[in-house]
């Protein structure tokens, strides 16, 4: 029986997915993880305030949100120190980097990223049309002078890129970011991903500037907050860009719990500041069980830590294999030259003990 044909772009585009969750490894392992390492959410949980808001919310679940999300965007300008008409809330970035590429990119517009770097932007761009262009890693970093000379070779029309750094936990000093802006063309949007901001180290982050009109900043809910089931996110930019995305955004796209949620969370610094403690401390560990095992952590400006195993794709993918063979779910970047290394999240103190003995498994067996 004909059905309706797809259109030639989504025909085009390859049959997968940004991520394999944990619950289709956990399905084919045939059992939980004791330790869920590999998706960079707060094992620390949410703020109690937010559990008892969305406990509150959840009684009227029969409504939906406010598709304004007044409440949530007055808060978020007053923490920030900016105008509500410069925030945007939606479905985690990952939906807001969708939403974005839906008010910028056409079929064949020129689009930049880092080659081995968070996927979720490419898997958006090219779904829209995007012309990708991949500028590879530097010394573990986003390489912001290859990036600033591809969009100006291609006439780029959007560069993303995360700082602090998904996959490899590195970053770029606030100055820095400001010189890759300066570099790129004139019609140039620079999409800052910012998920790691609160845990990153002082001078990283850009003074906020929200009314410059090359720039587009992302932050969320899911990391220091805990709250990465609820898919809340926002993104900071000028009033007139921010305003577009009324013309094409779920407006219902984030619910009533959610922005209970998010809302409790925000106004419950103190619970933030003592989950960011919990980062800290966590990162220094498992650097430490990296180098008990004679493997290299890098330093790490996010809630997780790479660590360098010491050899190649081949060898990392085996403690990879072997730590989630032993119940310990992580994950490893993909692309060439950062392929050497896997990603650990932070984790409670049991969650590091489950690491470190498994860690010393496999390493053993690996050495045999």
């Amino acid at each position: 029986m004909p059905t309706a044909p797809f259109t030639a772009l989504v025909e085009a585009l390859p049959a997968t997915v940004p991520f394999v969750g944990p619950e289709t490894l956990e399905r084919a392992e045939g059992r939980p993880f004791l330790a869920r390492l590999g998706a960079n959410e707060s094992v620390f949980g949410p703020s109690p305030l937010a559990l008892e808001a969305m406990a509150k919310a959840a009684r009227d679940v029969w409504m939906y949100g406010d598709p304004s999300q007044h409440a949530l965007r007055e808060a978020l300008a007053a923490h920030l120190g900016i105008d509500a008409g410069h925030v945007m809330i939606g479905s985690g970035i990952d939906g807001l980097l969708g939403d974005t590429c839906r008010l910028f990119v056409e079929q064949g517009s020129a689009v930049v990223s880092s080659l081995g770097g968070y996927p979720t932007f490419a898997y958006h761009a090219q779904g829209y049309g995007g012309a990708l262009h991949l500028v590879p890693y530097r010394n573990d970093c986003s390489d912001l002078d290859a990036l600033a000379q591809t969009a100006q070779r291609e006439g780029a029309r959007l560069v993303y890129l995360a700082n602090p750094d998904n996959p490899m936990g590195s970053w770029h000093s606030a100055e820095a970011i400001n010189t890759l802006l300066a570099g790129l063309p004139e019609d140039c949007l620079l999409l800052l991903d910012e998920a790691y901001i609160e845990t990153a180290q002082e001078g990283t982050a850009l003074p906020l500037a929200p009314e410059d009109p090359r720039l587009l900043r992302f932050r969320t809910f899911s990391k220091l907050y805990g709250l990465a089931g609820l898919r809340v996110g926002y993104v900071i930019g000028a009033a007139p860009i921010i305003a577009a995305y009324d013309k094409i955004r779920h407006h219902f796209g984030v619910g009533r719990i959610a922005q209970a949620g998010a809302l409790a969370a925000l106004a419950d610094q103190a619970h933030a500041a003592e989950v960011l403690a919990q980062v800290v401390d966590a990162r220094s560990q498992i650097a430490a069980i990296a180098r008990s095992h004679g493997l290299t952590p890098l330093p790490s400006a996010t809630n997780f830590v790479t660590i360098d195993c010491g050899g190649d794709g081949q060898h990392a993918a085996a403690v990879l294999d072997g730590l989630i063979a032993s119940g310990i779910f992580v994950r490893k970047p993909m692309a060439p030259r950062l392929d050497r290394c896997i990603r650990i999240s932070c984790g409670t103190p049991e969650d590091l003990r489950h690491l470190s003995e498994a860690l010393a498994e496999v390493m053993m067996g690996l050495q045999a």
